[in-house]
Protein backbone atom coordinates (compact mmCIF):
# COMPACT_ATOMS: atom_id res chain seq x y z
CA UNK A 1 0.00 0.00 0.00
CA UNK A 2 3.13 2.43 0.61
CA UNK A 3 4.66 1.93 -2.16
CA UNK A 4 1.12 2.48 -4.37
CA UNK A 5 0.69 5.64 -2.08
CA UNK A 6 3.65 7.05 -2.95
CA UNK A 7 3.23 6.25 -7.04
CA UNK A 8 0.02 8.01 -6.77
CA UNK A 9 1.76 10.99 -4.40
CA UNK A 10 4.56 11.27 -7.40
CA UNK A 11 2.11 11.09 -10.03
CA UNK A 12 0.19 13.70 -8.37
CA UNK A 13 3.18 15.86 -7.93
CA UNK A 14 3.70 15.44 -11.53
CA UNK A 15 0.54 16.44 -13.17
CA UNK A 16 0.84 19.39 -10.63
CA UNK A 17 4.14 20.17 -12.35
CA UNK A 18 3.11 19.73 -15.87
CA UNK A 19 0.01 21.97 -15.43
CA UNK A 20 2.04 24.68 -13.75
CA UNK A 21 4.57 24.40 -16.84
CA UNK A 22 1.30 24.64 -19.16
CA UNK A 23 0.61 27.63 -17.71
CA UNK A 24 -2.58 26.61 -14.90
CA UNK A 25 -3.04 28.01 -11.88
CA UNK A 26 -4.92 26.60 -8.54
CA UNK A 27 -8.34 26.80 -8.95
CA UNK A 28 -8.19 29.00 -5.83
CA UNK A 29 -5.89 31.27 -7.27
CA UNK A 30 -7.95 31.62 -10.61
CA UNK A 31 -10.93 32.74 -8.68
CA UNK A 32 -8.99 35.42 -6.38
CA UNK A 33 -7.83 36.72 -10.04
CA UNK A 34 -6.36 39.35 -10.29
CA UNK A 35 -4.80 38.88 -7.13
CA UNK A 36 -1.81 41.74 -7.57
CA UNK A 37 -1.46 44.32 -10.72
CA UNK A 38 -1.46 43.18 -13.82
CA UNK A 39 0.99 44.43 -16.87
CA UNK A 40 -1.15 45.31 -20.12
CA UNK A 41 1.61 45.69 -23.22
CA UNK A 42 1.17 48.47 -25.87
CA UNK A 43 2.72 47.43 -29.17
CA UNK A 44 3.09 50.70 -30.13
CA UNK A 45 4.21 54.29 -28.50
CA UNK A 46 2.46 56.95 -26.17
CA UNK A 47 -0.35 58.75 -27.89
CA UNK A 48 -1.05 56.41 -30.77
CA UNK A 49 -4.85 54.68 -31.26
CA UNK A 50 -3.01 51.29 -29.30
CA UNK A 51 -2.23 53.59 -26.33
CA UNK A 52 -5.55 56.05 -26.03
CA UNK A 53 -7.80 52.69 -26.54
CA UNK A 54 -5.93 50.70 -24.19
CA UNK A 55 -5.92 53.46 -21.08
CA UNK A 56 -9.87 54.09 -21.39
CA UNK A 57 -10.45 50.21 -21.42
CA UNK A 58 -7.69 49.18 -18.27
CA UNK A 59 -8.52 52.00 -16.18
CA UNK A 60 -12.18 50.36 -16.01
CA UNK A 61 -10.78 47.31 -15.75
CA UNK A 62 -8.82 48.14 -13.05
CA UNK A 63 -11.94 50.07 -11.23
CA UNK A 64 -14.09 46.45 -11.71
CA UNK A 65 -11.49 44.15 -10.49
CA UNK A 66 -9.86 46.02 -7.71
CA UNK A 67 -5.99 45.80 -9.23
CA UNK A 68 -3.91 47.93 -11.16
CA UNK A 69 -4.10 46.87 -14.95
CA UNK A 70 -1.03 49.22 -15.85
CA UNK A 71 -0.41 50.41 -19.64
CA UNK A 72 3.51 49.73 -20.61
CA UNK A 73 4.34 50.88 -24.13
CA UNK A 74 6.49 48.37 -26.44
CA UNK A 75 6.52 50.26 -29.58
CA UNK A 76 8.26 49.57 -32.80
CA UNK A 77 8.77 47.17 -35.86
CA UNK A 78 4.91 48.27 -36.45
CA UNK A 79 4.29 46.06 -33.26
CA UNK A 80 6.05 43.03 -33.53
CA UNK A 81 8.34 43.88 -30.25
CA UNK A 82 5.81 43.83 -28.06
CA UNK A 83 3.52 41.13 -29.66
CA UNK A 84 6.77 38.93 -29.62
CA UNK A 85 7.41 39.93 -25.49
CA UNK A 86 3.74 39.15 -24.90
CA UNK A 87 4.22 35.56 -26.69
CA UNK A 88 6.92 34.61 -24.28
CA UNK A 89 5.32 35.40 -21.01
CA UNK A 90 3.93 33.40 -18.23
CA UNK A 91 0.40 32.57 -19.63
CA UNK A 92 -1.28 33.39 -16.18
CA UNK A 93 -3.16 36.21 -16.85
CA UNK A 94 -0.51 38.91 -15.47
CA UNK A 95 0.82 39.99 -18.58
CA UNK A 96 -1.79 41.09 -21.28
CA UNK A 97 -1.66 43.23 -24.81
CA UNK A 98 -3.81 45.38 -26.59
CA UNK A 99 -3.16 43.53 -30.00
CA UNK A 100 -4.68 45.72 -33.23
CA UNK A 101 -4.57 45.07 -36.93
CA UNK A 102 -1.19 44.92 -37.55
CA UNK A 103 0.25 42.44 -34.81
CA UNK A 104 -2.63 40.12 -35.58
CA UNK A 105 -3.69 40.97 -39.49
CA UNK A 106 -1.09 42.84 -41.51
CA UNK A 107 2.13 42.02 -40.04
CA UNK A 108 2.07 38.40 -40.37
CA UNK A 109 0.81 39.17 -44.07
CA UNK A 110 3.71 40.50 -45.17
CA UNK A 111 6.78 39.88 -42.77
CA UNK A 112 7.57 36.92 -40.70
CA UNK A 113 7.18 37.55 -37.55
CA UNK A 114 8.40 35.60 -34.35
CA UNK A 115 5.17 34.61 -32.88
CA UNK A 116 1.91 33.26 -34.68
CA UNK A 117 -0.93 35.74 -34.83
CA UNK A 118 -3.15 32.82 -33.93
CA UNK A 119 -1.10 29.75 -32.11
CA UNK A 120 0.95 32.01 -29.92
CA UNK A 121 -1.31 33.59 -28.06
CA UNK A 122 -5.44 33.67 -26.22
CA UNK A 123 -8.24 35.42 -27.76
CA UNK A 124 -9.86 37.35 -24.80
CA UNK A 125 -12.29 40.02 -26.01
CA UNK A 126 -12.48 42.42 -28.75
CA UNK A 127 -12.69 45.76 -27.99
CA UNK A 128 -13.98 47.60 -30.97
CA UNK A 129 -12.91 49.09 -35.14
CA UNK A 130 -13.04 52.28 -36.74
CA UNK A 131 -13.61 51.95 -40.64
CA UNK A 132 -11.42 53.18 -43.24
CA UNK A 133 -12.18 55.52 -45.78
CA UNK A 134 -11.41 56.31 -49.40
CA UNK A 135 -10.16 59.92 -50.02
CA UNK A 136 -9.10 61.98 -52.96
CA UNK A 137 -7.43 65.73 -53.90
CA UNK A 138 -11.12 67.61 -55.13
CA UNK A 139 -8.49 69.07 -57.83
CA UNK A 140 -9.19 65.67 -59.37
CA UNK A 141 -12.69 66.82 -60.22
CA UNK A 142 -14.54 63.32 -58.86
CA UNK A 143 -17.29 63.44 -56.65
CA UNK A 144 -18.04 59.49 -56.39
CA UNK A 145 -16.63 56.41 -56.40
CA UNK A 146 -17.61 54.99 -59.68
CA UNK A 147 -16.13 58.88 -60.87
CA UNK A 148 -13.17 57.57 -59.52
CA UNK A 149 -12.70 54.41 -60.92
CA UNK A 150 -13.39 55.30 -64.37
CA UNK A 151 -10.89 58.30 -63.73
CA UNK A 152 -8.44 55.67 -62.74
CA UNK A 153 -9.02 53.69 -65.50
CA UNK A 154 -8.74 56.22 -68.23
CA UNK A 155 -5.63 57.90 -66.52
CA UNK A 156 -3.14 54.83 -65.56
CA UNK A 157 -0.29 57.21 -65.56
CA UNK A 158 -1.84 60.13 -63.49
CA UNK A 159 -2.33 58.59 -60.04
CA UNK A 160 -0.67 58.23 -57.03
CA UNK A 161 -1.48 57.14 -53.29
CA UNK A 162 -0.08 57.84 -49.48
CA UNK A 163 0.06 55.18 -47.02
CA UNK A 164 1.46 55.17 -43.78
CA UNK A 165 4.00 52.83 -44.66
CA UNK A 166 4.34 49.95 -46.75
CA UNK A 167 2.40 46.56 -45.62
CA UNK A 168 0.19 49.04 -43.17
CA UNK A 169 -3.65 48.44 -43.36
CA UNK A 170 -4.11 51.02 -45.52
CA UNK A 171 -1.75 50.54 -48.12
CA UNK A 172 -3.28 46.48 -48.11
CA UNK A 173 -6.83 48.11 -48.20
CA UNK A 174 -6.20 50.12 -51.35
CA UNK A 175 -4.21 47.27 -53.05
CA UNK A 176 -7.21 45.15 -52.53
CA UNK A 177 -10.03 47.97 -53.99
CA UNK A 178 -7.71 48.22 -57.00
CA UNK A 179 -8.11 44.27 -57.74
CA UNK A 180 -11.62 44.48 -57.42
CA UNK A 181 -12.11 47.79 -59.18
CA UNK A 182 -9.57 46.73 -62.14
CA UNK A 183 -7.26 49.74 -62.26
CA UNK A 184 -3.30 50.10 -61.11
CA UNK A 185 -2.01 53.43 -59.58
CA UNK A 186 1.38 54.02 -57.65
CA UNK A 187 2.01 53.98 -53.94
CA UNK A 188 4.29 56.06 -52.01
CA UNK A 189 4.79 55.25 -48.52
CA UNK A 190 5.37 57.78 -45.84
CA UNK A 191 5.63 57.42 -41.86
CA UNK A 192 3.19 58.45 -41.13
CA UNK A 193 -0.68 59.15 -42.03
CA UNK A 194 -0.33 62.63 -41.26
CA UNK A 195 2.27 63.53 -43.78
CA UNK A 196 0.25 61.38 -46.54
CA UNK A 197 -2.80 63.45 -45.96
CA UNK A 198 -0.61 66.53 -46.20
CA UNK A 199 0.48 65.40 -49.73
CA UNK A 200 -2.74 65.27 -50.39
CA UNK A 201 -3.59 68.55 -49.65
CA UNK A 202 -0.92 69.59 -51.31
CA UNK A 203 -1.49 68.17 -54.64
CA UNK A 204 1.49 65.87 -54.38
CA UNK A 205 -0.58 62.35 -54.24
CA UNK A 206 -4.14 62.09 -55.27
CA UNK A 207 -5.73 59.82 -52.75
CA UNK A 208 -5.33 57.89 -49.64
CA UNK A 209 -6.84 55.77 -47.45
CA UNK A 210 -6.91 56.48 -43.62
CA UNK A 211 -9.06 55.38 -40.84
CA UNK A 212 -11.94 57.85 -40.32
CA UNK A 213 -10.72 59.16 -37.02
CA UNK A 214 -7.55 59.91 -38.90
CA UNK A 215 -9.34 61.55 -42.05
CA UNK A 216 -12.13 63.33 -40.41
CA UNK A 217 -10.00 66.47 -39.76
CA UNK A 218 -9.75 67.15 -43.03
CA UNK A 219 -12.92 65.85 -44.54
CA UNK A 220 -14.56 68.45 -42.43
CA UNK A 221 -12.32 70.98 -43.62
CA UNK A 222 -13.28 70.39 -47.29
CA UNK A 223 -9.68 69.97 -48.24
CA UNK A 224 -10.63 66.10 -49.45
CA UNK A 225 -13.39 64.73 -50.50
CA UNK A 226 -14.90 61.16 -49.02
CA UNK A 227 -15.86 58.48 -52.24
CA UNK A 228 -16.88 55.68 -49.57
CA UNK A 229 -15.82 53.99 -45.96
CA UNK A 230 -15.24 50.31 -45.29
CA UNK A 231 -17.48 48.34 -43.44
CA UNK A 232 -20.98 47.23 -43.33
CA UNK A 233 -22.86 50.42 -42.44
CA UNK A 234 -22.61 54.43 -42.39
CA UNK A 235 -20.62 56.07 -40.28
CA UNK A 236 -22.57 58.89 -37.82
CA UNK A 237 -20.12 61.31 -38.09
CA UNK A 238 -20.34 60.83 -42.29
CA UNK A 239 -23.93 59.56 -42.56
CA UNK A 240 -23.57 60.54 -46.56
CA UNK A 241 -20.62 59.03 -47.71
CA UNK A 242 -21.88 55.40 -48.76
CA UNK A 243 -20.25 52.14 -48.05
CA UNK A 244 -17.51 50.26 -50.53
CA UNK A 245 -20.78 47.69 -49.89
CA UNK A 246 -23.06 49.66 -50.86
CA UNK A 247 -21.64 50.51 -54.45
CA UNK A 248 -20.72 46.62 -54.87
CA UNK A 249 -17.56 45.76 -53.50
CA UNK A 250 -18.88 43.68 -50.69
CA UNK A 251 -15.06 42.31 -50.14
CA UNK A 252 -14.08 45.91 -49.00
CA UNK A 253 -14.55 45.40 -44.78
CA UNK A 254 -11.03 46.77 -43.61
CA UNK A 255 -11.63 47.75 -40.08
CA UNK A 256 -8.44 49.48 -37.63
CA UNK A 257 -9.69 47.46 -34.35
CA UNK A 258 -8.58 47.01 -30.68
CA UNK A 259 -8.48 43.48 -28.92
CA UNK A 260 -6.89 42.03 -25.94
CA UNK A 261 -4.96 39.23 -25.69
CA UNK A 262 -2.61 36.87 -23.57
CA UNK A 263 0.10 34.27 -23.97
CA UNK A 264 -0.89 30.98 -25.13
CA UNK A 265 -2.96 28.92 -22.67
CA UNK A 266 -4.15 30.77 -20.38
CA UNK A 267 -6.00 29.07 -17.21
CA UNK A 268 -9.99 29.37 -19.19
CA UNK A 269 -11.41 30.88 -15.83
CA UNK A 270 -9.44 34.07 -15.87
CA UNK A 271 -9.52 34.38 -20.16
CA UNK A 272 -13.45 34.14 -19.02
CA UNK A 273 -13.61 36.07 -16.04
CA UNK A 274 -11.83 39.38 -18.17
CA UNK A 275 -14.09 38.76 -21.63
CA UNK A 276 -17.11 38.68 -19.29
CA UNK A 277 -15.43 42.55 -17.35
CA UNK A 278 -14.73 43.71 -20.99
CA UNK A 279 -18.00 42.98 -22.26
CA UNK A 280 -19.63 44.30 -19.66
CA UNK A 281 -17.45 47.49 -20.15
CA UNK A 282 -18.49 47.56 -23.68
CA UNK A 283 -22.05 47.60 -22.81
CA UNK A 284 -21.86 50.85 -20.88
CA UNK A 285 -22.84 53.61 -22.56
CA UNK A 286 -20.30 56.15 -21.01
CA UNK A 287 -17.74 53.81 -22.17
CA UNK A 288 -19.39 53.92 -25.60
CA UNK A 289 -19.32 57.61 -25.98
CA UNK A 290 -15.48 57.55 -25.32
CA UNK A 291 -15.27 54.58 -27.84
CA UNK A 292 -17.37 56.99 -30.32
CA UNK A 293 -15.53 60.24 -29.80
CA UNK A 294 -12.40 58.27 -31.63
CA UNK A 295 -14.09 56.79 -34.51
CA UNK A 296 -14.61 53.41 -32.45
CA UNK A 297 -17.40 51.20 -32.63
CA UNK A 298 -17.77 48.29 -29.74
CA UNK A 299 -17.63 45.31 -30.91
CA UNK A 300 -18.46 42.91 -28.00
CA UNK A 301 -17.41 39.16 -28.68
CA UNK A 302 -16.44 35.87 -26.48
CA UNK A 303 -13.34 34.68 -26.84
CA UNK A 304 -13.68 31.93 -29.62
CA UNK A 305 -15.32 34.98 -31.76
CA UNK A 306 -12.52 36.67 -31.49
CA UNK A 307 -10.30 34.01 -32.14
CA UNK A 308 -12.01 32.75 -35.25
CA UNK A 309 -11.75 37.04 -36.40
CA UNK A 310 -8.14 37.18 -35.97
CA UNK A 311 -7.90 34.02 -38.16
CA UNK A 312 -9.97 35.30 -40.39
CA UNK A 313 -7.97 38.74 -40.67
CA UNK A 314 -4.97 36.94 -41.19
CA UNK A 315 -5.91 35.23 -44.04
CA UNK A 316 -7.43 38.09 -45.78
CA UNK A 317 -4.68 40.12 -45.65
CA UNK A 318 -1.82 37.18 -46.51
CA UNK A 319 -4.39 37.15 -49.73
CA UNK A 320 -4.38 40.59 -50.52
CA UNK A 321 -0.40 40.83 -49.90
CA UNK A 322 0.31 37.80 -52.02
CA UNK A 323 -1.97 38.93 -55.22
CA UNK A 324 0.14 42.45 -54.72
CA UNK A 325 3.23 40.85 -54.22
CA UNK A 326 3.55 42.79 -51.30
CA UNK A 327 6.30 41.68 -48.38
CA UNK A 328 8.73 43.55 -46.37
CA UNK A 329 10.89 40.99 -45.16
Amino acid sequence: MKMVSTTARIAAYAGLALALCMGARPASAQADYPSHKVRVIAPQGAGGGVDVVGRLLMEQLSRRLGQSFYIENQGGAGGVIGASDTARAAPDGYTLMIAYVATHGTNPAVRKTPYDAVKSFTPIAMIGGTANMLLVDPRLGVKTLKDFVAYAKQNPDKLSYGTSGNGTLNHLAMEEFKHAAGFSDLSVPYKSMSEALTDVIGGRVQTVFPGVAAGLPTVRSGRVTPLAVTGEKRQAVLPDVPTFQELGYPSMQALTWYGVVGPARMPQAVTDKLNATINDILKSPDFQQKLEQLGIEAMPMSPPQFGDYIAKEVRTWTQVAHDSNISID
